[in-house]
């Protein structure tokens, strides 16, 4: 290899946590290499068997003056959850219950947070993430926030549905990877119902700190939630154009 390509590969890595050029010895990996990771698996499982906090989430939201209610679905508990992603997808029927009982006379969006497959992220982004969007949905009707335990995206669908929303917002915690295991992503979905599908849905994945902060992020999940509450649509039919408003603002010329 010439000295032009191990540069090359260096600035490589530089730019991406991905794991390339992890260099050889022998028939296997380098030392360092395996180390790294074994550290960045036991970090996703880690983030996979998280608790999740629930209760503080809830309560920091309620002394916000934000509405918070704990949900939670069929499952029983952590292994539950990874080996029936039906159960994740239906409200036990006490959270259904509480919900129901809200009496509510609907609202453009419910948010929900949710554990989903990293508990962790959720723990640590979840309430930056809410911060940075909420102002951005201003002129928007709220309903409570619900804060769902041992949740799936679909979750989301009978939670919206009953909470009488046009819309809800899902922020969850994604399937961790071996160099993203906080990593949050936004669903939106619009007349929620069970039986939505994720065509049905868009996505803002990668909130992270190595990936899109909380203001790129809140910035593209209002644009797709103003449109689609506009239009009457989301997911495939939703292309983000939200673009425009992260580039940078054109310099005047001297």
């Amino acid at each position: 290899m010439t000295s032009s390509s191990i540069r090359g590969i260096a600035d490589l890595r530089r730019m991406t946590p991905a794991r390339v050029g992890l260099g050889r010895a022998g028939a296997s990996l380098t030392t360092r290499a395996l180390l790294d990771f074994t550290l960045d698996h036991a970090r996703a499982r880690d983030a996979v068997h998280a608790p999740f906090e629930s209760a503080a989430i809830a309560a920091a939201l309620n002394e916000q003056r934000l509405p918070a209610l704990i949900v939670s679905s069929l499952v029983a508990d952590r292994a539950d959850y990874l080996k029936r992603p039906d159960l994740g997808r239906k409200l036990a029927p006490e959270s259904h219950r509480l919900l129901d009982g809200q009496g509510s006379a609907g609202c453009d969006i419910a948010v929900i947070v949710a554990d989903g497959l990293s508990p962790a992220a959720v723990n640590v982004h979840a309430l930056g993430l809410v911060a940075a969007l909420l102002p951005r949905l201003d002129g928007l009707s709220l309903g409570p926030i619900a804060v769902a335990s041992s949740a799936r995206v679909a979750l989301g669908d009978e939670i919206g549905a009953l909470l009488k929303a046009r819309m809800t917002v899902m922020l969850i915690g994604e399937r961790p990877g071996l160099s993203a295991p906080h990593s949050l992503g936004a669903y939106v979905t619009v007349a929620p119902e069970p039986g939505r599908s994720d065509a049905e849905r868009n996505c803002v994945s990668n909130i992270q700190s190595a990936g899109l902060s909380f203001d790129e992020a809140a910035i593209k999940i209002a644009w797709l939630a103003r449109e689609g509450l506009r239009r009457g649509i989301t997911g495939v039919t939703l292309k983000d154009e939200s673009g425009l408003q992260l580039a940078p603002l054109p310099t005047s010329p001297d």
